[in-house]
């Protein structure tokens, strides 16, 4: 379905009469236009201000700037304000004749606009008000990580839209990354494990611990183009990069290693995927989303048939396909010695118990092996790094 369109109308234009009994000496001030500021056709410059607002009416289409221009005199101020108080910002041009909105109308938001102009002759306001229409589709964000989080070096900043984004460039336009460090990134469209669109954000390497990173998307207002629906709301998040935390795989050794900040903290014996079918593991880097405990594993939800059914204790999620860290106590004859999972990365009650304490969502698990299915996808959990920077940037909508 497409949003809808409203064909263009006249806009509005308002006639101001400035006060023509103001007294003489004020055509002389220094807050007089001067010949740069308002327009002259050879005739007296008391004639009345005609203030244009663009867009107009009652049903005006959502998703433009608000541009409100002069005649016959000069902008002072514009004041855009929606019925919560909200402001569009924007700034009177040069010579006063113009001011544009900085952001774009809303869907199905009713706004007033307040235009204060100056002649030789005076001072006035015009006010005018207009109304977008609603949006017949909307789409939503679901984004990670969330604010006021602390992270792993590895983490990325990664939007996963409801809906199709055939806009890419106008919505990637609207995403600002600001870092404590000036930190170098990119984003970079990708499919989503669930088979939705996606926009990652990620540093040319790993973070530097002590990064204050913020995301402002201010996509209120922006068409996500045919099919997608249009954003009504603007999202921020704010999170803080912790210690250098690197999880390093050896499949073929059956070792798992915890390097903090360069330093070998402790070696694990594990047991990662059976070779030889669907139960090998991923390699490359996969990053740790998020610590989920005890939870239930069915072989069934991954395809594996009825190989298990049971609850499983630290949990450590590493993909969307069903890769996990965790303690596998039923597989402890071959922790160091073969690789004999469904897939996991499996290890004693005891070491789950410290790894679990010692990670955090964002630690990159570094994963190699002969014996593996391949490298972990971009979109199966935040596989990006598995992507060459120069690839990568490639991904973005506006390179």
């Amino acid at each position: 379905m497409h949003p809808t369109r409203v064909s263009a109308h006249a806009p509005v234009r308002a006639v101001v009469v400035a006060a023509l009994l103001a007294p003489l000496a004020a055509c002389s001030s220094s807050s007089s236009p001067t010949a740069s500021d308002a327009p002259r056709t050879g005739r007296s410059d008391d004639r009345p201000v005609t203030v244009t607002v663009t867009p107009e009416g009652r049903r005006a289409a959502p998703g433009r700037p608000v541009t409100v221009t002069a005649s016959h005199g000069r902008l002072t101020s514009v004041t855009v304000t929606d019925a919560d108080g909200r402001r569009l910002s924007g700034k009177v041009a040069a010579g006063g004749g113009k001011w544009i909105s900085d952001r774009k109308t809303a869907p199905g938001t009713a706004y007033t606009v307040a235009a204060a102009t100056r002649t030789e002759g005076g001072t006035a306001t015009t006010k005018v008000s207009f109304t977008t229409t609603g949006a017949d589709k909307v789409n939503k964000v679901d984004w990670r990580p969330g604010t006021g989080t602390t992270v792993g070096v590895a983490q990325p900043i990664s939007l996963v839209f409801d809906n199709p984004v055939g806009n890419r460039a106008e919505v990637e336009k609207q995403l600002e990354v600001t870092t404590s460090d000036g930190t170098e990134g990119s984003w970079g469209w990708i499919r989503d494990w669930s088979g939705r669109d996606r926009v990652d954000w990620r540093p040319k390497s790993y973070w530097k611990p002590g990064t204050k990173v913020t995301l402002h998307a201010e996509l209120n207002g922006t068409d996500s183009g045919p099919d997608g629906g249009w954003f009504v709301r603007d999202y921020t998040t704010t999170f803080t990069v912790g210690a250098r935390q690197i999880v390093e795989v050896d499949l073929d050794r059956h070792r798992l290693t915890l390097v903090r900040d360069g330093r070998t903290v402790r070696s694990i014996p594990v047991s990662g995927g059976t070779p030889g079918g669907d139960k090998r593991s991923w390699r490359g880097t996969a990053v740790l989303m998020a610590k989920e405990g005890t939870i239930n594993m069915n072989s069934e939800t991954v395809g594996l048939g009825d190989a298990y059914d049971k609850m499983v204790d630290y949990s450590m999620r590493l993909t969307w396909s069903g890769m996990y860290a965790h303690a596998a106590p039923w597989n402890a004859p071959h922790f160091g010695n073969a690789n004999r999972s469904s897939g996991c990365i499996g290890m004693s009650d005891e070491d789950a118990a410290w790894f679990y304490g010692q990670v955090r969502p964002g630690d990159p698990f570094e994963i190699t092996g002969e014996e593996t299915k391949g490298v972990v996808d971009p979109g199966n959990g935040f596989g990006a790094w598995n992507v060459s920077w120069t690839a990568w940037r490639q991904k973005s909508a506006l390179r």
